[in-house]
């Protein structure tokens, strides 16, 4: 043995550490002193030998119930069976020992196995995504539509594997099912796309002659996608399986809808209300009165108009707005009124204003305008 140092500390891990621990620990260590990594450095190759001399041990389980049973003298005189247990570690690379250690550490981040375990051939489709614009009106009811979308189908000549005779292909006899071949310089590991299957991991030997060998055949489809009613602008809708068809048993894309809302001419939605500019006479607006508006619907809503209403006041119609998705309830519709200076008027109009303007210059029948000339009146320069 190296030296009679306790293996739990050599590996510095716990002593209830446990197997995946004990294994990421020497991974980490092991490329630290391994001599490739340090030439001709006598400390970090002793160091090498005892880290492994203790994961050997460590990472059998009953060779490591010995050691915490009896420590370093369950393996004296060839206790356990084992000798030396280092004897016969190959420090190269090429098989075994820190080789593998590392194939392992470069496998787990490329997400594959160190035996280049076969791949399934299975492709999963491709998503699809499709614009969709519709009316405000389409929106408020809810409306189906029908769209057509490119896209494929598995071949039903070779159920989709793409083979003259219909049945899965070959695996590659170069990667043998990996789709990757690996090389090693020093140290490094490098894995490319195979040439013979490019990835694919087995190799079409007689494509089949209504696909080409793809698996797949592309067509057009047509859907009928249900709107429901209140969906708002920008909103995406997912159709599970209606994308690309998965190629040899892979599974099909999702459609994904996005729907877009039109301008409409009267109405500006803001979520589930509807807002609408509505001018008004500046005799309704003093006076007061009622005017009809459309509802989004179709139907005619009456609205009372207060008297002296200002611009930009609102009136509130509750429950006559958008319908809110899985709600029974709607949203409202706000009116905002807009009073219109008259324009073009005849010369007996002119004079009825004359008249009003008249007897009312000392009544507070325009109480902004008056405190607002009262506030600057002491502005102005004597």
């Amino acid at each position: 043995m190296a030296s009679e140092t306790d293996y739990y500390e050599r590996l510095e891990v716990s002593k209830d550490a446990s197997g995946e621990e004990i294994k990421k620990a020497y991974r980490r260590l092991a490329m630290k002193y391994h001599p490739d990594r340090n030439p001709g450095d006598k400390e970090a190759e002793a160091k090498f030998k005892e880290i492994n001399e203790a994961y050997d041990v460590l990472k059998d389980d009953q060779k490591r119930a010995a050691y915490d049973r009896y420590g370093h003298q369950a393996f004296a005189n060839g206790g356990m069976g084992g000798g030396n247990p280092f004897n016969g570690f190959d420090f190269n690379f090429g098989g075994g020992g820190f080789s593998d250690i590392f194939s392992d550490i470069f496998s787990d981040f490329m997400g594959g196995g160190r035996n280049g375990s076969q791949r399934s051939q299975a492709q999963d489709g491709a998503d699809l995504r499709y614009n969709l614009e519709i009316s405000l009106e389409e929106a408020f009811s809810g409306v189906e539509k029908e769209i057509k979308i490119p896209g494929t189908i598995a071949c039903e000549e070779c159920h989709g594997h793409g083979t003259a005779d219909g049945k899965e292909a070959p695996v590659c006899p170069t990667c043998h099912g990996s789709g990757k071949i690996r090389t090693q310089h020093g140290f490094m590991i490098m894995e490319t796309t195979c040439p013979k299957c490019h990835g694919e991991g087995r190799v079409v030997k007689e494509a089949c002659k209504k696909c080409h060998g793809e698996g797949v055949i592309h067509n057009e489809k047509t859907l009928k996608i249900k709107i429901p009613a209140g969906i708002e602008d920008n909103t995406r809708m997912r159709i599970a399986g209606e994308g690309q068809s998965g190629i040899r048993g892979g599974q099909n894309g999702d459609l994904y809808v996005f729907i877009s809302v039109k301008e409409h001419k009267l109405f500006v939605r803001e979520g589930a209300n509807l807002y609408v500019r509505v001018p008004i006479s500046m005799t309704c607006a003093a006076l007061g009165g009622r005017i009809e508006i459309p509802g989004i619907n179709g139907d005619k809503i009456e609205v009372e108009v207060p008297a002296g209403t200002q611009t930009d006041q609102q009136k509130r119609i509750s429950g006559a707005g958008m319908p809110i998705i899985r709600s029974a309830r709607r949203g409202d519709i706000f009116v905002r009124f807009r009073v219109e200076t008259p324009t073009h008027l005849t010369t007996r109009q002119k004079e009825l204003l004359e008249e009003f303007r008249e007897i009312s210059k000392d009544e507070d029948c325009q109480p902004e305008a008056k405190g607002f000339f009262d506030k600057i009146k002491d502005l102005f320069v004597a």
